[in-house]
């Protein structure tokens, strides 16, 4: 098939991010098909992020740079193409070839929804969207008229809400039918080393990516205020805790004064390959989810954990309803509260090789590129 993927690289151009679209243009070339990545600027003032002046603009120079870093050592140099509709001039390897390539697809996958569909990203008969970030995007749906009409414009849906099947999840359907799908795994990009014994258990986060939203009486917050209930964690317990945490409303100092490590994230996960160095340096993952994919029960489940557990690195994490979805106890650990995080974590300390081995496994069971990959794209042209 010939596929283009929608995404966030080179206005997002950071380590954890990118990886999320690689592996799916990395794990679709590996399937045969024939891929490019698009990305568009969209037309508001704040379209590009530059980590290395810290602002937020319409100049795309740092991400085209990170972008052609990215997929040339990827393998896939030849696999991208940026519109700067600011500037209404295509950008990348494939730049030239971009439009034709879109009209002449059989496949557009939308991940997330952050870009505008132009007339060429609508020339697909299929269209996927992918919701990234359950509950927040349904919600913006009911509140945005002009984001619902971009959804709505697809000819499939699909969400890492993986509970929405069920009935489990309190996710607003919105009249259409939402199809669980979960992020793909490129397990041979994935090194599995030896555990350090003096790494920490960490996580790559942000403490808050945009305003709280409420529905129906209900609050979905963010990171924050799940973090809350587990800020004294480092006092229970003698496993080494560290956050790589942005955004500018993190209290730093209050998590240091708790015992927390806390380190800049554009400084050890700043690009693809230290952010999967990171990852190897690190003991497990301990993490909380957003608050609004807790209460919502939504069967959320990380990108950056998979990529803990592909890396042979166990994952302790804030339940967001995965019972039944996943195998827990082994490798993949949940809690509800403090003392369950705790416990977790003596759990873990104490067979930390049986762990990272059913971390791996896990990994290979229920993310393997190859797999989701094709149960994706089967549904999406059905």
């Amino acid at each position: 098939m010939r596929i283009v993927v929608l995404g966030y690289l080179v206005r997002g151009p950071l380590g954890g991010l990118a990886w999320h679209h690689l592996q799916y243009v990395l794990g679709l070339l590996a399937l045969g098909h024939d891929v490019l990545y698009v990305e568009d600027s969209d037309d508001h003032e704040w379209s590009c992020y530059d980590p290395s002046r810290g602002v937020t603009d319409t100049d795309p120079t740092f991400g085209l740079a990170f972008a052609e870093s990215v997929f040339d050592r990827a393998g896939a140099g030849d696999r991208w193409a940026y519109f700067d509709a600011h500037r209404d001039r295509w950008h990348g390897p494939a730049a030239v070839d971009a439009v034709e390539f879109c009209e002449r697809a059989d496949l557009l996958l939308n991940l997330g929804g952050v870009n505008p569909l132009r007339p060429w990203s609508q020339c697909p008969r299929h269209r996927a969207f992918v919701d990234t970030d359950p509950v927040f995007t349904q919600l913006k749906m009911l509140d945005e008229p002009a984001f619902r009409e971009r959804v709505d414009a697809h000819t499939s849906f699909f969400t890492y809400a993986e509970n929405v099947g069920s009935g489990a999840a309190q996710v607003p359907a919105l009249d259409r039918s939402w199809l669980a799908t979960r992020q793909p795994v490129v397990l041979d990009a994935w090194a599995v080393t030896p555990v350090p014994p003096a790494g920490a258990y960490t996580t790559v986060m942000q403490w808050e990516s945009y305003p709280a939203r409420e529905h129906d009486g209900v609050r979905y917050g963010m990171k924050s205020e799940s973090f809350a209930d587990y800020l004294d964690l480092p006092s229970l317990t003698a496993a080494r805790l560290e956050l790589a945490v942005g955004s500018g409303s993190a209290p730093r100092d209050e998590l240091r004064r708790r015992g927390w490590s806390v380190v800049n994230p554009l400084e050890v996960a700043a690009d693809p390959w230290a952010y999967q160095g990171y990852i190897r340096s690190a003991r497990g993952e301990l993490t909380v989810a957003k608050h609004g994919y807790v209460v919502s029960r939504s069967g959320w489940f990380s990108e950056r954990s998979a990529a803990f557990l592909a890396s042979g690195r166990p994952v302790v994490t804030q339940d967001t309803g995965l019972a039944g979805l996943y195998p827990l106890g082994e490798g993949l650990l949940v809690f509800d509260d403090l003392a369950g995080a705790v416990a977790a974590l003596e759990e873990v300390e104490r067979r930390p090789d049986e762990h990272a081995r059913a971390a791996r496994e896990l990994a290979q069971r229920c993310f393997d590129a190859s797999v989701v990959l094709t149960e994706l794209l089967e549904r999406s042209t059905a």
